[in-house]
């Protein structure tokens, strides 16, 4: 029997619990990527339905109508008219929340009126009971014209009948829940009239929302039946009305609410988790236990890590034949990996508490709590989520600032963005906090280091406010704003949606950062392995002659040799060049070449030096940290990894652009290469200006 494959399109408000559908019909057969052309994110999974039929999920980005106010809603309704798209659904999935039916089936009826098959998912029903709420599905079936799913993804029932209803998705009828011409009737009629062949709803769509539609000209839909703004306003408003006066009548007889039963435990919450002092006290109690917990819990599987990988590097250049190929193997690959994936736990703990927030319906709250700082800065409420966001992340959390309407809001939000510290910058953060923060305990259960890593994140946070506040002062464009939040309810985190998101944020930031690792590792090796000139090439002469009359170990013997031709090769050479202007910060010429090559992105830095001391000694069973550790100034004799260059790369890494992925994304989200320079010249300055001054005064 030959197998078939259904397109599946999921579609809901925020808040709805899409994503837990999503995952539980998909797992981890999960796919992130861009939408062709724009920066909007797109997941596709895979779905298994019988032996023969499988479906491909996407979960389109959450809309809470078809009339579009950013980016993200217009993609929905562009694919929704898009017949010819690869990914035009077979059957759409609309998903609502059994709490807030009235406002989420606002979506379903436009949905519905595209005579698209369209099951209507209805999820949380496990909190039916908590709120005394009662359905009357073979009626709501009825009168919504559709085939309905009632499910809770928390409590794992219904997924079974939801698939059922995709697999007979053909019996489903199209019929629309409204008839569109109703909202004018002479301008529809001569609409239909002038496109007999077209669907009524979506050539309204198209006359209203900026959106193309197949091989219709929308230019001819426009000019021939064009309304001033404020006429296509009414109209649309006119829809709205129609809309929930059929919800209204239909939910009379098929919803029933027995406020009797209801609790309300989630508004006893919110009066202290929001309260004007208390609230900010949580906030930041909870901000200082995960920072103190990503230092304690990872300890122990990145110690693992980082003497797995200096095994590894000794076993290879041990066991496998002498040469050029086990050179680039044990000091070049090896080393490089494993400066990064050393950084696996810190960063999975990272999301793990991300997501937990994010799940638990805490981050609205959040968002809520800061509009009144935000204000005063120049931004939003909406701005804490990218900025918040950029604790993993800079790009997606750039893009996240598409819900925000105001073009002035939105501007200094990407801009500033970037100052958030991101998981990029975990890396380096964390081998230098190990290395200039003793590991001690204050009041017994707080930790030094860990104190250090929260200090840099509000940093970063407090920076991004800081320029936030100048550009709102500098920037001269005249905006009118309003703040708009849902509050979703208070759930306890599904452990699966939270695996998920772990797994698949983690495995994107260990193959998105791997290859750039393992590709700058390779180079690196090659640049530090060859040179030219008699120095690098009779490097066994020179330093024998230097150390004639001294008594040397073979070891001590061949790690000045390496070191030397290391001076001497060609990243050596590169690194002298530079010396000169990065020296008053306290860096040497192997830390140059380290920043530069973290262009690419920041934790490259690590990788860099790990592959720099690797071709630079023969001691490779040393770890990444006991290497850094034991870098001496051959000028002063002291530690290049003290307290003063320390604390000098921290913050300099902490301000400075350092990824040029972000600028991309910062040029594609404001049109225009003003911006990202601008910024690329103002965290630069202002990360060498600080670095600079934190050195001279703590050497």
């Amino acid at each position: 029997m030959s197998s078939q494959n259904i397109n599946v399109a999921l579609i809901g408000n925020p808040n709805t619990g899409k994503t837990s559908v999503f995952n539980q019909l998909t797992g981890l057969n999960q796919q992130v990527g861009n939408y062709p052309g724009i920066t909007v994110e797109k997941k596709i999974g895979f779905c298994k339905l019988t032996s023969n039929i499988n479906a491909d999920i996407l979960d389109l980005p959450g809309t809470y109508s078809l009339n579009a106010c950013s980016m993200d809603e217009n993609v929905v309704i562009e694919l929704m008219l898009n017949k010819k798209d690869k990914l035009f659904p077979d059957v759409v999935v609309v998903v609502s929340d059994v709490e807030n039916l009235k406002r989420n089936l606002l979506l379903f009826t436009q949905i519905k009126d595209l005579e698209i098959p369209t099951i209507l998912v209805i999820n949380m029903a496990d909190r039916m009971k908590y709120k005394g709420i009662s359905l009357d599905i073979p009626y709501l079936e009825t009168q919504l014209k559709t085939k309905i799913a009632l499910i809770s993804t928390r409590k794992n029932y219904g997924i079974t009948e939801l698939k059922e209803l995709i697999i007979n998705y053909k019996s489903l009828s199209v019929e629309p829940c409204l008839n569109a011409s109703s909202i004018d009737e002479d301008y529809f009629n001569n609409l239909r009239k002038a496109f007999p062949n077209q669907l009524l709803y979506k050539l309204w769509l198209v006359i209203t929302q900026d959106v193309n539609f197949q091989n219709l000209e929308r230019k001819e839909v426009k000019n021939s039946f064009t309304k001033s703004h404020s006429d296509l306003k009414r109209l649309q408003q006119k829809e709205t009305i129609k809309r929930y006066q059929f919800i209204n009548d239909v939910l009379k007889k098929g919803l029933e609410i027995n406020s009797k039963l209801a609790k309300d435990f989630g508004g006893k919450l919110d009066r202290v988790l929001t309260h004007k002092v208390w609230g900010y006290v949580i906030f930041f109690a909870i901000l200082f236990v995960i920072f103190q917990a990503i230092f304690d819990w990872s300890k122990i599987p990145m110690d693992w890590i980082d003497s797995t990988f200096a095994t590894l590097s000794n076993l290879a250049s041990n066991s496998l034949p002498k040469g050029v190929m086990t050179n680039l193997i044990s000091q070049g690959i090896i080393p490089g990996v494993g400066g990064i994936l050393i950084f696996i736990p810190q960063i999975a703990f990272l999301f793990l508490f991300i997501s937990i927030l994010e799940e638990s319906g805490y981050m609205s709250r959040v968002v809520f709590l800061m509009d009144k700082i935000m204000r005063k800065f120049g931004l939003s409420g909406k701005s804490v989520v990218p900025l918040i966001s950029g604790t993993a992340c800079a790009i997606p959390a750039i893009m996240a600032t598409r819900n925000i309407e105001n073009w002035k809001e939105r501007l200094i939000t990407i801009l500033v963005t970037p100052f958030t510290t991101c998981s990029a910058r975990l890396p380096v953060y964390a081998i230098i906090i190990a290395l200039i923060i003793p590991d001690n305990p204050i009041f017994g259960v707080l930790n030094l280091q860990g104190l250090t890593l929260m200090f840099l994140y509000l940093l970063g946070f407090g920076m991004a406010l800081f320029a936030a506040y100048i550009l709102n002062k500098i920037l001269k464009i005249d905006s009118k704003s309003f703040f708009v939040v849902e509050m979703p309810h208070y759930k306890l985190p599904m452990f699966k949606n939270v695996a998920i998101n772990v797994i698949e944020k983690t495995k994107s930031f260990i193959f998105g950062a791997g290859k750039i690792i393992l590709a700058i590792s390779v180079v690196l090796w090659f640049l530090a392995s060859y040179g030219l000139g008699d120095n690098f090439k009779n490097a066994d002469q020179i330093v024998a002659a230097r150390i004639e009359n001294q008594s040397i170990s073979k070891s001590d013997l061949s790690n000045k040799i390496a070191a030397f031709k290391l001076e001497n090769s060609y990243i050596g050479i590169m690194g002298k060049t530079i010396e000169p202007a990065i020296a008053p910060l306290g860096y040497d010429w192997k830390i140059g070449v380290a920043i530069i090559s973290s262009f690419a992105a920041r934790e490259v830095f690590v990788g860099t030096l790990a592959t720099i001391y690797s071709v630079g000694s023969s001691a490779n069973n040393s770890t990444i940290k006991n290497k850094m550790g034991a870098e001496i100034n051959p000028v002063t004799k002291n530690k290049i990894f003290n307290f003063a260059t320390g604390i000098s790369l921290l913050l300099f890494y902490a301000f400075a652009m350092q990824c040029a992925s972000t600028l991309a994304i910062t040029k594609k989200e404001t049109n225009s290469w003003k911006w990202p320079l601008g910024q690329l010249v103002f965290m630069s300055g202002l990360a060498y200006l600080v670095a600079l001054i934190a050195f001279q005064i703590l050497k």
